[in-house]
């Protein structure tokens, strides 16, 4: 896999500025293009209103929205330097559906956790995770670079993390060291070591390390080992299921993403 297009989710919240620096650092060094995506829904205007005071109403949001979105693009524009090729989308819609739309022309998905941004622009972390079909990086709120010299791929043998290795692949190769761990009671069963072997025929500097962790543990371990070995991207599966489109995470998944320090590559 090669990395020719990044996307970044824009908003108006903590860390928007951080995150498309890290984006561009990411384009820059795959020499890729970066392309900002924000968007918004206008709320709908609530019940027994006059249909004057519901135009008046839908003006003033929609004004509103504009001065967000350009906000963002300001953000974008002086966060992402002018050294690396850029576009710019914007649209009146669901932030979650519109950047998984717009996903289908990247071949990585920069993000934050969704809950610090402000004035709707939000995405759902779930909801992309699970419907854009992309690898997905979701940075913590401080780091806007990522050197990923140092790489944990916490490893359990299921489709979401054989996809989440292969999306790597481009991280992985130029790391200096890629420690494949797998944790829990049933860690000897998972394949770690063919995993290792795989990455090692791709010119990794590979190693394998089994935690012994209780089930409850597991994401503990996993970010203390990360911490350890001072890594500064894990790259995992990324693991739960839709119920009337709330989107839920498993325990692993959702304790990571909660917590985390470092960026965290994922793919479901």
């Amino acid at each position: 896999m090669s990395i020719a297009s990044v996307m970044v989710s824009a908003d108006l919240g903590t860390g928007a500025a951080e995150r498309v620096r890290l984006a561009a650092s990411l384009a820059s060094r795959f020499e890729a293009t970066l392309t900002g995506v924000a968007a918004r829904k206008i709320p709908d205007p609530g019940p027994g209103e006059d249909l004057e005071t519901i135009r008046a109403a839908y003006r003033k949001e929609q004004a509103k929205l504009t001065e967000d979105l350009t906000q963002c693009r300001e953000i974008f524009e002086q966060s992402c330097g002018a050294e690396i090729r850029t576009t710019w989308r914007q649209a009146e819609a669901d932030a979650s559906s519109f950047l998984v739309r717009q996903a289908l022309a990247a071949d990585i998905v920069v993000v934050g956790r969704g809950k610090d941004a402000a004035g709707g622009l939000a995405i759902s972390l779930g909801a992309v995770l699970m419907e854009v079909g992309r690898p997905v990086l979701v940075t913590p709120p401080v780091p806007d670079h990522l050197k990923a010299e140092r790489i944990v791929v916490a490893w359990k043998d299921t489709p979401e993390a054989r996809r989440a290795v292969s999306a790597a692949l481009p991280f992985l190769r130029c790391a200096k060291q890629v420690y494949v761990v797998s944790a829990g009671e049933e860690a000897r069963f998972e394949g770690a070591e063919q995993v290792s072997e795989f990455l090692g025929r791709h010119g990794a500097q590979v190693v394998t390390h089994l935690l012994n962790a209780a089930t409850g543990d597991v994401a503990d371990e996993i970010l203390q080992f990360t911490t350890r070995e001072d890594a500064d991207l894990l790259v995992m599966g990324g693991y739960g299921h839709s119920r009337l489109r709330e989107w839920l995470f498993g325990g692993v998944t959702r304790d990571i993403l909660q917590t985390a320090s470092v960026c965290c590559l994922m793919s479901h």
